[in-house]
Formats: structure tokens, sequence, C-alpha cells
């Protein structure tokens, strides 16, 4: 607030205006508060009209904007659909539900939205999702009368109703190399879904909006008229209580000089012929009862551009009855603590009937009125002897009854006196004049006070003292709060300036990162690309020195003539053969990286696939005198890749038995359990060290030892087996101690996830 309150005094600084006195120009020209008051329905009501159009108007630009940003979102997702599917050949061989499954881009499936891939002839060959909207003609599920089956993209996304009667919005594409067509359809409820929650909000807003501006309305309507009551009730019994009737022919002028109101005791009208008012009247009502060669407003004026605080004038006013009467108008013009209005209080008397005020009567009803008011008061002469006081000075100074005696002097008065000792004096911010001066005094005990020192027209002065503690406390907390709030906002700054440095540095450490992303995701694919083009390079020799070793190790044009020609061309056989596998390993690995890894997805027997598995490796096994178990079900049936799941468990037990001593055992266990197939193989060879089983399943990772030394491999099967594993949804996890043996447990879900992404899924 303090804040707020300086820049608002430096802008009128910088016009060349006070705060006050842009109050007081504003008090003179707003309208009346009864103006005000009746001004609010209306205003009130212009803007309820004017909210609830604007509102209408929103939300019919955001109902049309939703369904625009959904007929678009068709459209991209139609266009990258048909992209995806325009290398597939679709025949009667052709799987449709995969090839349609594999062309959706992700999110194609959300918001209610339904794939429908059609034939050459118009027959629904494939539907994703498959629960979605039934029927096996793609022109009677859209509708004869429509486009969009004969323009396809040139038709755009329309809007139509279903022969089910849904409103839907739909786009349809041709797909090039074929005559089929793919369609897509979003009921319109579920593009307008957000929309209808976003409306809810801003209508339950709007409400609440309402609903308050119409209770504050309704307190002002209804409050405004009782609080004015109530405050010239309060006002009225203040000023017809003991000062009206101790001042009987004096009428009490209360006068905001900022907004012009203006507000007379009861007496005051008397002298007048007037209905008394309980409440404050503009000045404009007082001027067409003024004199016309008697300028009151202007001798105002005078007075506050020279900052004096005493007013003594005589000037006219009209009597109902048509004469004129003269009337002298005594006071000071005061500014409130909070606001800095000025104010005019004084005390209005007849002219001619001024010397008269003097009956003991009269000063009798002074002293009574002198006594009510809460300040310390004193009067002294011009000789400097006390003219009166009252019991808040007499009880301030500790004066005994006897020392406050009119005609005391003044050195008197202060003997008797217990005054209390200023530790300091503080002069009030403005210019004091010859004949007065304003000062706070803080006395010993720590009690402030606001002391007002006048001289009278005879020589004398007055002096008023008000107990101000309160206000100075309440002064010293906003400062010190202000200085909280200083030293919080430079620690603020600080704080803000530290994280845009932090802020800077991670975006630089973001940008280096990003840098070093790309640079690595291209070498890596540099590297697959590299690995699959020199793969495909050496397949071909290697497939001809395989089949010409084979030719020459069968002898099948003869014999070779020596026994070491027959042993020289079983090991380029086998020496092939196995540089063949490492090749197709490197193809698989390469595929999977690049994201180009299909999976075939049907009914699979786990079973049967083990038993294969088994049967291969079995020779190896019994060369070695390596037992071979088998525990758990004979069948067990998921969805799945068989080829795939095949050559998990093939290097899983080609492993095993590699690395299984002589005379050892390697176990497999088939079970189910939590909605999974659970494949355990176990076998009791070297094991692998803590340390290194982390790098187990890393391409061309092999844990080394004096064991392994000798065994082939290209370290591409268990990053092969964990990279199918996980394309079907599942996990491999490894177990091992060192010289006890490794466990490999394959988990596999029974039914195969198949999201709304393509099944084409990156390792």
């Amino acid at each position: 607030m303090l804040l707020a309150r300086a820049a608002r005094e430096a802008v009128f600084a910088v016009a060349g205006l006070k705060w006050q006195d842009l109050r007081e120009i504003a008090g003179h020209h707003l309208p009346r508060a009864e103006l005000l008051r009746r001004l609010v329905p209306i205003l009130l009501i212009a803007f309820a009209a004017v909210t609830f159009t604007g509102f209408i108007f929103q939300i019919v630009k955001d109902r049309r904007a939703v369904i625009d940003t959904g007929r678009h979102q068709l459209m991209l997702l139609a266009d990258v659909a048909v992209l995806n599917l325009k290398g597939e050949t679709l025949g009667k061989t052709t799987d449709w539900q995969t090839a349609l499954a594999t062309s959706l881009p992700k999110g194609a499936l959300r918001d209610g939205r339904t794939a429908l891939l059609a034939g050459p002839d118009g027959t629904i060959q494939a539907r994703a999702p498959r629960e979605g909207i039934q029927g096996n003609d793609l022109l009677a599920i859209l509708g004869p009368q429509q486009p969009l089956t004969i323009l396809g993209a040139d038709a755009g996304v329309l809007r139509l109703t279903l022969a089910d009667g849904n409103d839907v919005i739909a786009t349809v594409r041709d797909i090039p190399a074929s005559d089929a067509q793919l369609a897509f359809i979003q009921p319109v409820h579920m593009v307008l879904a957000k929309w209808r929650e976003d409306m809810v909000l801003k209508i339950t807003l709007l409400v609440c909006m309402g609903l308050v501006l119409a209770l504050l309305a309704g307190g002002l309507w209804y409050l405004a008229p009782v609080i004015r009551k109530e405050r010239a009730s309060e006002s009225d019994d203040v000023w017809s209580g003991e000062l009206t009737d101790a001042l009987p022919g004096c009428g009490l002028w209360r006068w905001n000089l900022a907004r012009g109101h203006l507000r007379w005791s009861t007496p005051m009208y008397v002298l007048l012929g007037l209905e008394p008012r309980n409440e404050a009247m503009p000045f404009r009502t007082v001027a067409r009862r003024l004199h016309p060669d008697d300028n009151l407003l202007a001798e105002i004026e005078r007075r506050l551009r020279e900052q004096a605080s005493h007013f003594d004038e005589c000037f006219r006013l009209r009597h109902k009855e048509g004469h004129w009467i003269r009337l002298r108008l005594r006071g000071h013009i005061t500014r409130n603590l909070d606001t800095r209005e000025p104010c005019l209080t004084g005390i209005a008397v007849l002219a001619d009937q001024e010397a008269a005020a003097g009956s003991p009567d009269e000063n009798a009803r002074l002293r009574d009125a002198v006594e009510t008011i809460s300040e310390a008061f004193v009067l002294w002469d011009d000789q400097n002897r006390l003219v009166m006081c009252n019991s808040k000075y007499q009880q301030f100074h500790g004066l005994p009854d006897d020392s406050t005696r009119p005609g005391s002097p003044y050195d008197e008065v202060i003997a008797a006196a217990s005054e209390p000792i200023v530790s300091k004096r503080v002069p009030v911010t403005g210019k004091d004049a010859d004949n007065s001066r304003t000062y706070e005094a803080q006395i010993e005990d720590g009690r402030w006070l606001h002391i007002n020192e006048r001289r009278t027209r005879d020589g004398g002065y007055v002096s008023v003292g008000t107990d101000i503690t309160v206000l100075k406390e309440s002064q010293q907390r906003l400062a010190e709060n202000e200085q909280q709030l200083k030293a919080s906002v430079a620690e603020l700054s600080l704080s803000r300036r530290e994280l845009e440095q932090q802020k800077q540095q991670l975006v630089d450490l973001a940008e280096k990162y990003a840098a070093e992303k790309n640079r690595a995701e291209a070498a890596n694919q540099a590297k697959s690309e590299f690995l699959a083009n020199i793969s495909h390079e050496l397949r071909t020799p290697l497939n001809a020195v395989i089949g010409f070793s084979e030719v020459m190790q069968q002898a099948l044009f003869g014999p070779l003539g020596h026994a070491k020609y027959q042993e020289y061309a079983r090991d380029i056989y086998e020496s092939g053969t196995y540089l063949l596998e490492v090749i197709n390993d490197i193809l698989d690995m390469s595929k999977i990286e690049a994201g180009r890894m299909s999976l075939g997805v049907g009914k699979v027997d786990v079973g049967d696939i083990i038993a294969d598995s088994m049967k291969v490796v079995s020779q190896a096994a019994a060369d070695r005198d390596i037992a071979l178990e088998r525990h758990g079900p004979a069948h067990l049936t998921l969805e799945g890749d068989r080829r795939a799941i095949k050559q998990v468990c093939l290097n899983l037990l080609s492993n095993a038995v590699k690395f299984t001593r002589d005379g050892g055992r390697v176990e497999v266990q088939l079970s189910r359990a939590k909605g999974q197939v659970k494949i355990a193989i176990k076998d009791s060879g070297i094991g692998i060290p803590e340390a290194d089983i982390a790098k187990l399943g890393r391409p061309f990772e092999q844990v080394e030892n004096q064991f392994s030394k000798s065994h082939q491999g290209s370290g591409l099967g268990l990053a092969i087996s964990r990279a199918l594993v996980e394309l079907h949804g599942g996990s491999l996890k490894i177990t091992s101690r060192e010289g006890e043996g490794t466990t490999v447990t394959c988990l596999l879900p029974l039914h195969a996830v198949i999201d709304e992404a393509p099944l084409v899924r990156s390792a």
C-alpha cells in the first residue's frame, strides 16, 4: 500500500498536481451519492447484457473451432495411414487386419475414432477397434447420398448422419496401387467432449461472477440509504447534543472543502427560517442563497493557497422570507489524518448579536461545550493569564483545582503542573503562520501528542493537544513492514537473478545434450545401416562357399583324392555356417534397432516350441553328456510371433548348453502366472559374476573368463532375445551365481500387446 501511495504521488507530482488538489476537484464535479445509487442497476444490467452476449459469441466460436480442429486431425490421420499403406499389396492373401493396425499412427483411435479398411467391392475387410462401428459395406455405413466414397480425399472431411442415426464427421482416402479405401469416422459428441467441459466451467464462473456482482449491487442499493441515515443520525446526535444546547442561536458548520459537502446544525436552519435536514448538502445549495457581492468560496480558496488554518469572515445569506441576514463565520481549517482532505469547522453567529456573546449564561454554555471535547484544551489571554481549560488538560498536566482558576498567570500554572518531559519534538509538515504552530511531541512515558497552538485576535493563544499514540504506533509498524518488504523484494530480486543464470545454464546444457544425442543417434543409425549393408554383401558369397563346401564334402562329383581335402571341406562348411549365423544375428539386431522388425501375431503353442528347440540342441548336449530336463505343462497357448519366440528359446537353450560343463544339467520350466507365460531356463554352468550381469543383453557384449574365451559367439544372442521379448510386451531377467549356474527367466503376456501404435516396434 505504501509503494502504491508513493507511485501515485510521483505521478501527480509529474503532472503538477497534488493528491489533495485532485480530490478537491473531483469532489466538486462528481454526481451525488443518490444519483450513483440509481445508476447501479442500469450499469449492472448493461454489464450483464454485454457479458452474456460476449459469452454466447465465445461459446459458438469455440464450438466451431473445436469441430474444425477435429476435421483437421481426422484428415491428417487419414493421410498418414494411407501413406503407411502405400507400400502394402492388398489382395486376397493379405492379412487386412494386420495391415490396418500397422498403418495407424499413434493416437489414431482416441476420442472415439474408428478406422475402416474396405476392399475394391466396398466390403469392410478390417476395422479398428474391432468393437467399433459395425457393418459389412462401407457405402451402407456412410449412406448412399454422400460423395466421400466417390471423390475420396477431394471430398475432404464431411459431417453426416450414419444409417444408425449417429452424427459423425468422416473422411475417405483411396489407397494407391489398389482399389481399396480407408475411412476414418468420429462421432461429433466425442469431438465436442472437451468443449463441453470448458463450457460447463465457463458457465459456472459466469454464474458465480453474476451472483457476486448481484450481491454487491444489492448491498449497495439497500445498505447505502441505511448507512447514510445512520451517519446522518449520528452526526445529528453530536451536533444537536450538548454543543447545540450550549450555543443557542449559533449555527455549527462542517464543510468538507475537497468534496464540497456541507452540514449545518439545527440552529443554522432556524436562523434562515428553513426546515432542518439530517444530511449533507452540496455547496451550490448555499451558493444560491449567498449575496452576489459576497464570494465565500474565493475566500476559502485563498486561505487554502496560503495554507492558513484560521478563518473569520462576514457574509450575507437570504432568509426564507426574502430579507438578508448578516452572519460571521469563525473556525479552523484542518485536514483529515487519513485522507488529508481539508475541512472547515466553525460557528456562524449573527453579526449584530456578537456583542451579547459574553453574557454569563453564554460563557457557562461555552465552558460546558469545551469540557465535552476529548482533547486537552487551554485558552490564555494576551497577558498570558489563564482564561479557561478543561479537565483533560488538568489531568494531563496533573494540575490541582486551585491552580486552574481563571486569571492565574502562566508561570504559576506551569510551576504547579507536573508537566511530562518531552523527549522528542517533530514539526508537522506544512507552513506555520506567525500566529499558529502545529507539532508532534513524544513524552517520556512513550506517548505521542499532536498539539495545535493558535493566536487569538486579542493577542492570546489557544492550545489543543490530542493523544495520537495509537496512530504513531500504527505508522511505526507500517514503516517496519515497509522495510521488511523492501528487504524481501531485494532477496527475491537476487533469487530471480540466480534462477535466470541457472536457467541459462540449463538451456546451454540442454542444447549441448540435444546436439550430442543427435550425433549419437546419427552414428548409431549409420552403424546399423553399415552392418545391414555389409551383412547383405557377405551373405551371398557365404551361401556359395557353404554350398560348394557341402558338395565337396559329400563328393557329389566324385572323390577328392586325398582324405585331408575331405577334412578341409568339412571345416570350410562349418566355418561358413557359423559365419552365416553371425551375419544373420547382425541383420536381426540391425532390423530391431532400425524399428523394422515386424511381428506376425497369432495363436502359438509354447510347449511345442520348447520341444522343437530342445530337439535342436539335444545332439550338442548328448555329445557332452549334458542332461536336458523339462518341467511344466506339455501345451500352453498364447498370442505371439512363433518364429520370434522360437528364436528366443533356441538362443537361450544354446547358451545354456554352451556354458555348461560336461556332465552338467539344463532344466526348462514352463508355467503360467498372473496372465503371463513364464519360461525359466536353468543351467549348472560356470555362472556369471554379479558385476557382469548388467552387460548381458547389450549388443556385442560378452562376459569374458577363462572358460567362455574358448566359446565362439557374436554376443548378439541375448540382445536379440531381450528385444524380441520386449516387442511382445514381456520382459527377460537373468540371475546367476559364479560357479553355480545361471537362470534366465522370460515372461510373455498371454494376449499380444497391440496398442494404437503400429506393430513395427523400435528396440
